[in-house]
């Protein structure tokens, strides 16, 4: 049975990957942090009381901010493949806690990869590494943004991010390790935190439609993404590790849309108007904007064999009908006398 380790397996991402792993035969392991409240909720579905026999799921308690806990993990697990998605990876946030995301998202990597190094020196088995890339790195770049377009960050998010990338091709070229860069453009789901902007419109229109809530504050409704669905993605992180040899690939729909039309999309789907309903709110601008993000998956298209199954608005109406269901369980507990406010509702 092949062993994974995953970074971040609490995350929209970790969680989709870790089902495709365990459905494909894998002996998954994941990485979590310490909390003092339960983390674990998008793995609901696939986990399994550690003392039962047969499981193939095992979470370890180690953070990539931990360099010790990391090598730790790896050899004590010995994975095949490492996939690491751990990150702080919010936008906005990064510019008001910039030195904690360079520490995780830069630093982290690196850390990561001094691991690894060390593993693999040792190691009887060829372990191959995924690295998480953003679409964010390319910040101001002109779109469609390939593989070739050169990286112009805009916020310290998206320039830890370039470190980290640049960091995986040096060690890739120096230590000769398999490590591939996947350059993802938004990906999003119903499991989607509900502090990024897709969320935060289903999230609220959901509740705005049962009653549960009046306004939606948002910040540039104009800025431009290329929107996929996060359950397609991580089969490309997949597909990265069985070639034969490691490379970077941008993963995209191809197709972008501004927030104000996703906006359209979420709220002609439920009938509703958004015009009377989202205020604008500068404290959801950032410093430096980006404006236009659309990816060229062309190189994944054909060395890959990968495509995206599920359309914009296919994935627009499975986000709200998954929020519609929250909303009404909501509306009965107010009914009943609880009160309840949505985790997402005043951030992005």
């Amino acid at each position: 049975m092949k062993k994974a380790l995953i970074s971040g397996i609490t995350g929209q991402d970790g969680s989709f990957l870790a089902e495709l792993l365990l459905s494909k035969g894998y002996e998954v392991h994941g990485i979590i942090r310490r909390a003092s409240s339960f983390n674990t909720d998008r793995l609901d579905t696939i986990y399994a009381d550690p003392h039962q026999r047969g499981i193939a799921l095992f979470l370890h308690y180690g953070d990539v901010a931990d360099g010790t806990s990391l090598n730790r993990i790896i050899k004590k697990v010995q994975p095949a493949e490492i996939y690491n998605l751990a990150a702080q990876s919010h936008v906005r946030v990064s510019f008001d806690q910039p030195e904690y995301t360079a520490d995780v998202v830069a630093n982290g990597t690196l850390r990561l990869l001094e691991a690894v190094r060390e593993y693999a020196s040792t190691s009887p088995v060829d372990v191959k590494l995924y690295q998480a890339g953003s679409s964010e790195m390319f910040g101001s770049a002109a779109p469609p943004q390939s593989e070739a377009t050169p990286f112009y960050p805009r916020s310290p998010y998206a320039a830890s991010k370039v470190a980290a990338h640049w960091y995986c091709v040096n060690y890739r070229e120096a230590y000769d390790l398999f490590i591939a860069n996947g350059i993802l453009f938004n990906h999003e789901s119903e499991r989607r935190g509900e502090t990024f902007v897709t969320r935060k419109i289903t999230r609220a229109l959901c509740r705005i439609k049962t009653g549960l809530q009046r306004t939606l504050f948002l910040g540039n409704l104009d800025a431009k993404r290329d929107w996929g669905y996060a359950g397609d993605y991580v089969e490309a992180m997949w597909l990265m590790l069985q070639q034969p040899e490691a490379d970077d690939y941008v993963i995209a729909t191809g197709e972008a849309h501004s927030v104000r039309e996703f906006l359209d999309e979420a709220a002609s789907y439920l009938g509703l108007d958004w015009h009377k309903h989202v205020e604008s709110d500068p404290r959801y601008l950032r410093p430096t904007e980006v404006d236009f993000l659309q990816g060229d998956a062309s190189k994944a298209y054909r060395k890959l064999g990968w495509r995206p199954q599920v359309s914009f608005s296919g994935l627009v109406q499975r986000m709200i009908d998954h929020d519609l269901e929250l909303a009404r369980q909501e509306q009965t507990l107010a009914r009943a006398g609880h009160q309840f406010v949505a985790r997402g509702a005043s951030q992005r």
